[in-house]
């Protein structure tokens, strides 16, 4: 292959970054907006648009009160605020800081890693020019700036400038301003479904951003098989394709760079066609893993797409020669896809005619509805709303649970990877019992919520703000249920009762809350117990002992005293009754016996006479027997 002349060079890649779209060579390009209220002071109460910046990571499905600040110094923040002394860090029980910061200088993302270093919640970037809202993005390729752009956490929105100007005028005058950033209405939640898409690329030499589309896809493919399988979400990759200008599709550039005789082309990926792999081995191997998505659905299991993505990434990287339809091969083998259907779906990358599974990619690159064209790699849109923000497990998986309709999120939405760690402040201002570790306050991707939990299969009820106690049967195994409970000399009282859903009522022989707190009551005093002229009473902790004079004995149930001489003259009539009954029964079933004998002879001695004057059952008839009444 001849090396190109610099000037075709540069004219070939002018025409590529022209032709992005097809048919149209101008992008509609939508920005992503949350809202931005205003709550105080009141001269400038309101609610604004602003544009969810493109990196660090949106709070989506909830939002994040704040005071805003704008600093007297390094108001552009493209330099380190230590370097002035200045911290945003706020004082506990304080709302978080928005940082204010002027436009201009330096990258937007520079400003809010350099505002988040000092302590800042979140950014506010203000516009110097009176125009339509903006998207914030990265800067293309540096990757001397890949670390701290990858380490950006907090949020950040760009505000247009007559708003900018209210606040920076409010605050000149010491006026305190707290805002209100929401991006619960950021993604469309209309039903229990989520649908998303991600534009990604299989070239895995093209710099920072398919390094960080590579590892995003190897870590988000667990939680996007679980949403997949659970028939929770419905997911769609799509990969971008460009076309070659007529009058170069018979130039070397074209014929390396694409298939199907100009028709779908990709950049090179060293960006020298001089040397190892072309743009049209990226172009094939993105068909072919549109192709592995498209056989796997026939099959009924699309998250297979996940599977086969991250092995080849691994097995057939670039790096190694190994990027090549033979390596493939086996991984389409090894997952159990059928290689024919697969080959059959990609057609003749030689023919001069439409693909048709690219040219839906390169009709699908075009916005539709609220979503705007594709421009940048990677991309990914939930409920046809582009998202903006990191490429990052956690911040991805928020903003496809803020998509589901409230109350039909699934489980994965509730676990550690969308936390917002607001219960880590002050226990989120919920109900907590620190003694037995239990806490009403639960992170969600909305954020945190204050709702009394279930704790060993018992269900705790209240407020879940101040109160929360243990309910149902089982209660009383956590904490007491709440109730009273103490230990003396070996015996163990409690206010708790099982059942139910009983408040704390204190045992007998106690009186009180049942919670705090249960004091013995003196039986001997107050409730008049053991109270016969004999009887001498001595109170005890929960009870009381009774104690009779002489040679008595005490009876609680009747609170007296009798003698116990009269318990054993008591106790010998008792046993001679027992003789007695027993003989009687004796005597009783003698006289049963005897009668049924006496039946029994009665009955064979009757049988006997009548067997004399007629034949009985077991008897033949007599031969010579004649009727006497008709002789």
């Amino acid at each position: 292959m001849g090396v190109a002349s610099p000037p075709l060079l540069v004219l070939f890649l002018g025409f590529v970054l022209l032709n992005l779209y097809y048919p149209s060579a101008i992008a509609r390009f939508v920005v992503e907006k949350n809202s931005l209220t205003v709550t105080s002071p009141d001269s400038i109460k309101g609610t604004h648009d602003s544009a969810i910046g493109n990196f660090g990571i949106p709070q989506y499905g909830g939002s994040m009160a704040g005071t805003v600040l704008y600093p007297k110094d390094n108001r552009k923040g493209c330099k380190g605020f230590d370097e002035f002394g200045i911290s945003f860090k706020s004082k506990p029980g304080s709302l978080p800081t928005f940082v204010l910061i002027d436009r201009g200088e330096c990258f937007f993302a520079l400003k809010v890693w350099n505002a988040q270093n000092a302590g800042a919640s979140a950014v506010l970037v203000a516009d110097d020019l009176e125009e339509a809202l903006i998207t914030m993005d990265t800067p293309e390729e540096d990757r001397s700036l890949a670390k701290y752009i990858e380490n950006i956490t907090i949020p950040s929105a760009l505000i247009e400038k007559s708003f900018g100007e209210k606040l920076k005028k409010a605050l000149s005058i010491g006026e305190m301003v707290n805002v209100n950033l929401d991006w619960r209405e950021a993604v469309p939640h209309p039903d229990d479904r989520v649908e998303y898409e991600l534009w990604t690329n299989s070239n895995d030499e093209c710099g920072f951003k398919c390094d960080m589309l590579m590892e995003f896809v190897k870590d988000f493919k667990g939680a996007a098989q679980i949403l997949e399988k659970g028939g929770y979400t419905q997911f769609t990759p799509h990969y971008i394709t460009w076309y070659c200008p007529h009058a170069f599709t018979i130039s070397k550039q074209c014929k390396s760079q694409c298939i199907n005789h100009g028709r779908y082309c990709a950049p090179d990926p060293e960006q020298d066609f001089n040397t190892g792999y072309d743009g049209k081995d990226v172009v094939l191997e993105n068909l072919r893993q549109l192709c592995v998505f498209r056989v796997a659905n026939e099959t009924k299991k699309p998250w297979v797409w996940w599977d086969y993505v991250t092995d080849f990434q691994i097995r057939c990287p670039m790096k190694e020669k190994k990027y090549n339809e033979d390596c493939a091969d086996n991984v389409i083998r090894s997952l159990g896809l059928d290689l024919k259907k697969i080959e059959k779906c990609m057609g003749d990358p030689n023919a001069d005619s439409d693909n048709p599974v690219l040219k839906e990619e390169q009709d699908a690159q075009v916005g539709k509805g609220s979503r705007g064209d594709v421009t940048i790699l990677p991309t990914l849109v939930v409920n046809n709303r582009q998202y903006r923000g990191k490429l990052e497990k956690g911040a991805v998986l928020k903003a496809i649970c803020a998509g589901f309709q409230e109350t039909t999120e699934p489980a994965v939405c509730l676990s550690g990877d969308v936390e917002t760690n607001e219960c880590l402040d002050n226990n989120g201002g919920c109900w907590q019992d620190k003694a037995a570790n239990i806490t009403a306050c639960k992170d969600t991707f909305r954020g945190r919520v204050c709702e009394c939990p279930l704790v060993d299969g018992v269900q705790f009820k209240g407020d879940g703000y101040s109160n929360c106690q243990a309910s149902g049967i089982g209660r009383c195994k956590i904490n007491n249920g709440g109730c009273w409970l103490e230990t003396r000399d070996g015996h163990t009282y409690s206010a708790c009762l099982d059942i139910g859903d009983s408040k704390c009522v204190c045992p007998p022989g106690f009186k009180g809350d049942g919670v705090k707190s249960c004091e013995d009551v003196d039986e001997c005093k107050e409730k008049k117990a053991c109270q016969c002229s004999e009887c001498s009473c001595k109170n005890t902790w929960g009870s009381y002992d009774c104690t009779c004079s002489g040679d008595l004995l005490y009876i609680r149930d009747h609170d007296t005293c009798i003698s116990k001489r009269a318990t054993e003259v008591r106790s010998s009539w008792a046993a001679v009754w027992v003789i007695l009954i027993g003989l009687a029964v004796a005597a009783g079933g003698a006289y049963t016996v005897y009668k049924y004998r006496l039946r029994s002879y009665m009955d064979s001695e009757i049988r006997a006479i009548m067997a004399q004057y007629m034949p009985l059952d077991s008897q033949g008839e007599i031969p010579n027997h004649v009727n006497e009444d008709h002789a």
